[in-house]
């Protein structure tokens, strides 16, 4: 492949697409951090919303309470890093293109890995299993606010869409990406893990962070790489 073609093929990846207004993505980002921590710290020792848990978690029976288990070991920690490997080496092999391949792999990881130091700042207590119809098994005593999980496959969303041309394509991607968000949202609820600040919190922060880590990566660390490829 020469380096016309392959340039033209990366010219047209919207996922290393330069940002045009780059402040205004630094400032969505800012200002959303602020907010979900701040947010965070108010509602910490509050359960205002744990109605809404027990409501959720009384459909936590039959093939329901299954597929809401299998939703929480599939994108866990483990199968999430997992999985975003898969995902990279495929798009590697599909596009030959590892600035493609990293960007992806990078905008996820950063935005998902990033939201720990919100759950270390805030330390919200999961929701009491106690006062549950269903308490999940086995008990999550690691910190609740933001979700992980929400977090994880909100930015697996925002990057796929970010990765996908304006256009039909795009809006599907919109569509089906949304329903599933909601869907795991909705999953960790039944589960009784998490409450629903703590899910919109986490798509708050990947909306608003995936497209900063991606612009960041793109503009300020790739050209670095090209200039140590080009001096070798």
């Amino acid at each position: 492949m020469s380096r016309l073609t392959a340039g033209s093929r990366e010219s047209s990846a919207p996922l290393l697409a330069q940002t045009p207004d780059r402040g205004r993505v630094i400032v969505t980002a800012a200002v959303a951090v602020t907010i979900i921590l701040s947010v965070g710290l108010l509602i910490r020792n509050s359960q205002f919303d744990f109605a809404v848990v027990q409501f959720f978690n009384g459909f936590h029976t039959g093939a329901i309470g299954a597929v809401t288990n299998a939703v929480y070991v599939l994108f866990g920690p483990v199968p999430a890093i997992l999985g975003t490997a898969v995902v990279t080496v495929i798009v590697l092999a599909a596009t030959r293109n590892l600035r493609l391949a990293s960007t992806f792999a990078v905008t996820i990881a950063a935005t998902w890995l990033s939201l720990a130091a919100a759950k270390l700042i805030v330390q919200r207590p999961r929701p009491d299993a106690s006062l549950l119809p269903f308490p999940f098994d086995p008990a999550q005593v690691d910190a609740s606010y933001p979700s992980g999980h929400t977090a994880f496959v909100t930015a697996l969303v925002v990057t796929i869409v970010l990765a996908t041309a304006a256009g039909p394509a795009r809006r599907w991607a919109v569509v089906v990406g949304g329903l599933l968000i909601l869907g795991v949202g909705v999953s960790l609820m039944i589960d009784g893990v998490h409450y629903p600040s703590d899910v919109l919190a986490s798509m708050l922060w990947g909306i608003a962070v995936a497209p900063f880590a991606r612009m960041l990566w793109v503009s300020a660390v790739l050209p670095r790489f090209n200039r140590v490829s080009k001096g070798l």
